[in-house]
Formats: C-alpha cells, structure tokens, sequence
C-alpha cells in the first residue's frame, strides 16, 4: 500500500507530519465478485439457455487425448475473476490445428491421431445442425458409443432432432461405432429416410450379421447406388454367405451399376471363402482387360483368392508384379504357401520380408509357425517363435503356443508339447488343448486326449470337432464304450456334430454335396460313378478303412457308412462332369477322414487326374497316387 501523510495534533507535538500506512484499498478485478444474496420468494430469473455442448466430460476427451504441442489453450475466464496481465490477442486460429503444430503428433496413441486433426477448438455459439455430428462420424475408431450418443443427445436440446440432415448423420455415426440398437431405434424414428440414410442403416445391419433383415431393407430400397450394392455384398462377405454374395454381384451386373475395387475386393473375397476359382479368375481378367491399377488391396485380394483355391503359382505370380506391398500382402503370401504345405518356400519368402525392412506382426508370425507345423520343421518353429520377442518385440500370443503345440503334436514329440503347454506365462485357450487333442488322435494316444478333452470342456463346453476327436480316439482303439459315453455327453450338453460339406466348382456354378445327401439333380450318375470308382479301386487292392467309423457295427455297414462321405460324392461329381486334364479342386468344412484320404490318393492314380482338396486344416494336392501332406495332417 502507498504511504500517506496525517497531520497530528498539538498533543502530539506540532503538526509535524509523519509517514503511516494507510489499510488496503481493493482494486477492481483481481478479487472475485461476491454475488448479492438472493430472496428464495423471488421468481426464477428468465434468460437466454447456457450453451452445454459439449458435455463437461466430452469438452475435456479431447485435451486428454491431445500430445502438449497441440493442446488448445482454455477459454478466457468470465468477467470479474482475476486476471493476469493480458498479452497482446493472439490471431484468430482456425477451427482444426494447424499443420505447423503436428510436430507432437507421433506421440499421440495410433487410434487417436485421425481425431486429433479434427477436433475443434471450444466454442461459445450455437453451433450449426450440420456440424453437429460431423467430426464423430468421420473418425468411428475413436468415436465410442458415448460420444455418439452425448452428440446426439445436444442435437436434441437444440432442436435439431427432426431435421434430415441430422437424423441421417445419427445414423451413420451409430453404425460407424456399430451400435445396432441405437441405429434401429434412430432410424425408426425418420419418416422419410433418403438413400445415404437407407444405406447407412444397411451397412450397420450387414456389420452386426443381421443380413437377413438387410436383405429385406435392400429389396424394398426404390434407388440403390453403388454404395448400397457394396454394403449389402460386403454384409454377404464378413458372415461367410459366399454363395449369395456371388449372386448378389450378378444381379449387381445384370442392373448395370458400376464394378469398383471395392466391389471386386469383396468378390474375390468371396471366392476365396468358396474356392470358386473359376469366378476369381474371371474378376482377374476383367482388370486386366479395362485396364484397371492392381492396388495394394486388390493385389492383396488376387493373392489370398489364388492361394485359397490352391493354385499357389498363380498367387505368387501376382505377389511378385505388385510394385508395392503393405504388411497384408506378406502375410497373405505366406499363410497361402503354408496352407499348401510348403513350409520351406514360406520361412523362404519370410527371410526375403525381413531382408526387404518389413516388420512381421502377430498375424504373419503365425502363417510361418502354421507352415513349419505342417512341412515338420520343428527346430526353425521353434527358433522363429524364440525371435518374436527377442528379435522383433512381439508378444507372443494364445494362437502363437497353440501352433507351437500343433507343431510339436505333429512330429510325435507329445512330452514337449505337454512340457511347453506348462511352461506357457498365460492360461491355456481352447486351440491349445485342441492342438493337444489333435496330436492325440495321430499318434493314438487315449489317455493324452482324455486329459486334453476334459480340459478343453471346462474352456468350451459345446466344441463339437473336440467331441468328435475323442471319439474317433476312442473308435480307433475300438473303445466302443468311450465312444457311447462321448455320444451321450453331446446329447446332455445339446451338442450337435455339422455335417459334412463338400464344393466343387463346375461350368461356372459351385456345387456342393452333404454326407449322405440325395437330393442333387445328377445323383443317379454320380451312384454309377461311385460303382465304378470302388470297383477299379478294389482291383488295385483297396481296403476301405473303417476305424473311424464311430459306431460298433459290422464292417460291410461301416463301409456303407463311409461310401457317402461328401468328398466322395464331389469327387465322383468332379469325373463324370469335368473333362479329362482338367484339375478337380474340392472344398471341405471339416477335416478329411482317414479313409476319404486314402480312397483321394488311389483315385488319382488310377484315373490318372490331379486332385486339390482343401480341409478345414489345410490343402492336399493328389497326383499319381501320393499328396502332398505325405500323409502328415
């Protein structure tokens, strides 16, 4: 405080004047205003509405998710609070950050960086109906249901909630974070829905597997572009209903809406998944003759279709003329020469990735594992599985020890798989004790594949292919009461075994045929064929193998048993169909029996025909009379 001067009085010795400090004069501005009490009897004051979008919570996500260098600054304080002494007003930024300042941008989390350039700066206005949902839908990794729904809620408070525009953002955003009852709840709520609208709706009901109910939506859709064509097509996809995706494109070609990549992904993806490899060849040729860029993805996509159809040539063809290759194409490489067995080419193909400055991850390193399980390369699985933390920092996960599991079973070293199965830093899944009780069934060992079983049952109690190895465990060593017993727990357990599939692909069309079934409309020529087929089988001294067969039934009823097994009735279908010299490639859900195997390998050599087979576990490629696995699957 400044001193001031007093005069004293006469008492005090003259008027001689002395310094005092005078008490504290508060300046306007650096205290706090106290508002003035008010009477509870009063009326509420009426104003304008505070403005509460964002929420207290949604206004701080975005600080916290910003790296230091590209926070915003908050908001200058009300009137009458304390302030500090004001620098020179900055000048007026815009809404996003600025590129100059994405220097702390690398730090930031990964799903969190496309949000970061987007985020707006705090705002006081009322901001605009359009703008409301914009940033949420735009970034649906790190749009979460709550933010969707808080963004929703605001376009509410301000009356917004009927406008077009807003509604079918609301929709696209709640399907963007696939929230399926948020979309059906908004949508119904739109009297009239416009086509982006409709196709949102479709793409968030393809995303949750509801295709049924997407299907009708599109049926009833009166205009349908060609985002809406790839929305229903990529919902036929994701839940593996190839056979409706391939006649979806074919309406999709009949109505003549234009074929893109995404469009041609999605085909071949479903071709793929079906082993079509006639409709997968026709979409290569189609790029090549409209002179269509192969893509990174549509690269990637020939790839995995060549690969899954067993033609590994061709898939490799592809890989080397791609001028560039992410991580994806890689991998789909390599899982593609380790489905067909070729495990030396693929720990080839993986050294050429290291060499080439690729980094594998989790999923690449288990194509390679999966490769050296099934070529038997146990010390070079062992040593790349080692390499995964030490060399290139990657945690090992659950499917990385079932593949080690898998490839230690595979080669008869069952007291290293146990061994490694205990040594394991995490809990046991599922497809570890599967991979157990898979090595248990080659080498016969029931006691292993009781113990695996049961704790298998206590992970998933309702695993049918589990039930079915123990059974066939059982059924080999003609343990018939273990066999009854597996039986009777499926029963209680409401345990149903899937039947057996198999596809083939003829002039066009895939065929497929259940074990047992009747009903194709060609089955009296395939029943001749099968006649033929047994009859010059037995001549060269096939013996049927039955010891899979798991019922205790005399021999001639078990060879009826396994004489309609679906592989056998696609490959009799494959005979009288395909001409000579053509390749006969079947696709089977499960994995092929003993017998079917067996019976696959004669027919090749005694019709003199080349035989793809692709099992549930992998390829099996039949040509005079041997296969490719050598008998090792």
């Amino acid at each position: 405080p400044a001193p001031c001067l007093k005069s004293h009085s006469k008492q005090d010795g003259g008027a001689t004047p002395r310094l005092r400090h005078a008490a504290p004069v508060p300046r306007r501005g650096l205290l706090p205003r106290v508002p003035p009490p008010r009477d509870p009897r009063a009326p509420p004051r009426l104003g304008p509405p505070r403005l509460s979008l964002p929420p207290r919570r949604l206004r701080r996500l975005p600080r916290l998710l910003q790296p230091p260098l590209l926070r915003v600054p908050p908001p200058a304080p009300a009137p009458g609070h304390a302030t500090r002494p004001q620098r020179p007003p900055p000048r007026p930024r815009p809404r996003t950050m600025p590129r100059p300042r994405l220097r702390g941008l690398p730090r930031a989390p990964p799903r969190a960086r496309p949000l970061l350039l987007h985020i707006p700066r705090p705002r006081r206005d009322l901001p605009g109906r359009r703008c409301l949902l914009g940033d949420a839908h735009a970034h649906p990794d790190v749009a979460v249901s709550l933010l969707a729904g808080s963004v929703h809620a605001a376009a509410f408070r301000h009356g917004h909630a009927a406008d077009l525009h807003v509604q079918s953002g609301a929709v696209s955003m709640y399907a963007a974070v696939g929230d399926v009852g948020a979309v059906r709840a908004t949508f119904a709520e739109i009297a009239s829905p416009d086509v982006v609208c409709v196709t949102a709706m479709l793409g968030a009901l393809s995303a949750g597997g509801d295709v049924d109910t997407a299907r009708e939506l599109f049926d009833r859709m009166p205009q349908r572009d060609h985002v809406a064509w790839n929305a229903m097509l990529t919902g036929y996809v994701r839940v593996g209903r190839s056979r409706e995706a391939l006649g979806l494109f074919d309406e999709m070609q009949k109505a003549g809406v234009s074929v893109g990549e995404a469009t041609l992904v999605s085909v071949l993806t479903a071709c793929a998944q079906m082993g079509a490899l006639e409709r997968g060849m026709w979409v290569h040729s189609y790029v090549r003759s409209r002179g269509m860029r192969v893509s990174v993805t549509l690269g990637t996509a020939l790839v995995d279709m060549y690969s899954k159809c067993g033609v590994v040539t061709m898939a490799m063809e592809v890989f080397e003329s791609m001028s560039e290759r992410n991580i994806y194409t890689w991998t789909s490489a390599l899982s593609g020469l380790a489905m067909n067995g070729m495990g030396e080419e693929c720990l080839e193909l993986f050294k050429r990735m290291e060499s080439a400055g690729m980094e594998p991850n989790g999923v690449t390193f288990v194509a390679v594992l999966r490769g050296c399980s099934v070529a038997g390369l146990v010390e070079e699985g062992r040593a790349c599985f080692d390499s995964m933390k030490d060399k290139h920092k990657v945690e090992p996960w659950l499917e990385h020890y079932g593949c080690m599991v898998d490839l230690y079973g595979r080669a008869g070293r069952l007291d290293d798989a146990v061994n490694f199965i205990n040594s394991m830093p995490v809990e046991p899944h599922e497809g570890v004790w599967g991979a157990l009780l898979n090595a248990s069934r080659i080498h016969n060992n029931v006691d292993l594949g009781k113990h695996a079983m049961y704790k298998l049952t206590k992970i998933e109690s309702k695993n049918d292919a589990a039930h079915v190895l123990l059974s066939n465990i059982y059924a080999e060593s003609h343990n018939w009461k273990g066999v009854s017993k597996v039986r009777n727990m499926m029963k209680s357990k409401g345990v149903k075994k899937v039947p057996g599939c198999s596809a083939i692909e003829a002039d066009g069309k895939v065929h497929e045929f259940f074990v047992g079934s009747k009903s194709h409309p060609r089955y009296k020529d395939i029943e001749a064929m099968l006649a033929e087929m047994s009859h010059k089988l037995r001549l060269q001294g096939y013996a049927a193998n039955t010891k899979e067969v798991l019922f205790d039934i005399e021999e001639e009823e078990k060879e009826g048993a396994i004489s309609l097994h679906s592989e056998k009735l696609a490959l009799a279908f494959g005979l009288i169909t395909l001409p000579e010299g053509t390749v006969i490639r079947i696709v089977k859900n499960l994995r092929v029996c003993k017998d079917c195997h067996d019976y696959t390998k004669m027919i090749s050599k005694v019709f003199d025909r080349e035989i793809v087979m692709r099992d549930r576990n992998r390829f099996h490629h039949f040509k005079h009379g041997a296969c490719s696995c050598r008998d090792y699957w």
